[in-house]
């Protein structure tokens, strides 16, 4: 059995739900109150023993790789002024076997994994989307990674969600579960209408899969949005080889969006050791004026009224 050891993360994506601010940056690089949410997604990987990691990019996402680089001069004027743990940050995300391709004509995920197709070789490997940041006590690309081992066999991480919503994500239409959390899957749905969902199972941006997928992938045809679905070519590798669902029970942070984003930097900022007893304080002080206001708004309307 040939081991995970490489992971691909598409970033070449416009960040259009972001603007103006992604305009002149890479969406991957917004923080999560101090670091950005790429780097929480090649943490991930290096914590489930990942060996190599490819960043699919594409035009202006430069500053990732300029942020995983070394910077003698700041780690040399961090060093002798004696910031020791600031230092210890910088250099914490340098030395990483980290590798770049360019997406030059996005076309969908499906598109940009085939990028990968050189890099990965004929070895099973893991797709990790910067938009999910995964929070348990074993990392969910290791969870991936353990069922592989198990089933020598692709392996997507799913997740319940309201079933109204099932039209934003690829959903699976589950057969059995073989054990506790782990599926046999019949077929695998691209963004169905929610009258059309087979469950409310949804995808969730990790993916372990076998190099077979390439061959698919490259005489995919477009699916939903004109774009190359991975979903539609997972769909097609279930057809030939086993394909399992891992329901995830973890924490996950949707910072795909500016809502989502802006939750999971409030809720990253209440455990954070610098700032979080501030930032405690904060809401709650703001609380204590949104209920005055409301307060001195239901005041006025009873004056109103009475009159």
């Amino acid at each position: 059995m040939k081991k995970v050891k490489k992971a691909v993360i598409p970033a070449a994506g416009l960040g259009t739900r972001f603007l103006p601010a992604t305009k002149a940056l890479a969406k991957e690089m917004l923080p999560i109150v101090d670091k950005p949410t790429i780097q929480f997604i090649v943490e991930e990987a290096i914590n489930s023993g990942i060996e190599d990691i490819l960043i699919v990019t594409g035009k202006g996402k430069r500053p990732i790789e300029d942020h995983f680089d070394s910077n003698p001069e700041l780690e040399a004027n961090l060093r002798e002024k004696h910031k020791t743990e600031l230092l210890k940050l910088v250099e914490e995300t340098t030395d990483i076997n980290l590798h770049f391709i360019r997406q030059s004509h996005p076309r969908g995920l499906g598109h940009a994994v085939l990028q990968a197709k050189a890099f990965v070789g004929n070895e099973p490997f893991v797709v990790m989307l910067g938009d999910d940041i995964m929070e348990d006590k074993v990392p969910l690309t290791k969870q991936l990674i353990l069922d592989y081992e198990k089933t020598y066999a692709s392996t997507i991480a799913v997740m319940k969600v309201p079933h109204e919503e099932t039209s934003k994500y690829g959903i699976i239409a589950p057969e059995r579960e073989i054990e506790k959390g782990l599926y046999n899957v019949l077929n695998f749905v691209e963004k169905p209408k929610p009258e059309d969902a087979p469950s409310d199972l949804a995808i969730i941006g990790r993916y372990l899969l076998t190099p077979e997928i390439f061959s698919i992938l490259e005489n995919q045809a477009p699916g939903a949005g004109g774009e190359i679905q991975l979903t539609d070519a997972i769909d097609t590798l279930n057809k030939i080889q086993r394909v399992f669902a891992r329901n995830f029970c973890g924490i996950r942070y949707d910072v795909g969006d500016k809502f989502g984003f802006l939750k999971t930097n409030i809720q990253y900022g209440l455990v954070h050791p610098q700032i979080k007893d501030n930032l405690h304080d904060y809401i709650i002080e703001l609380g204590k004026e949104l209920e005055k206001k409301q307060n001195s708004n239901k005041e006025k309307m009873a004056v109103v009224s009475k009159k």
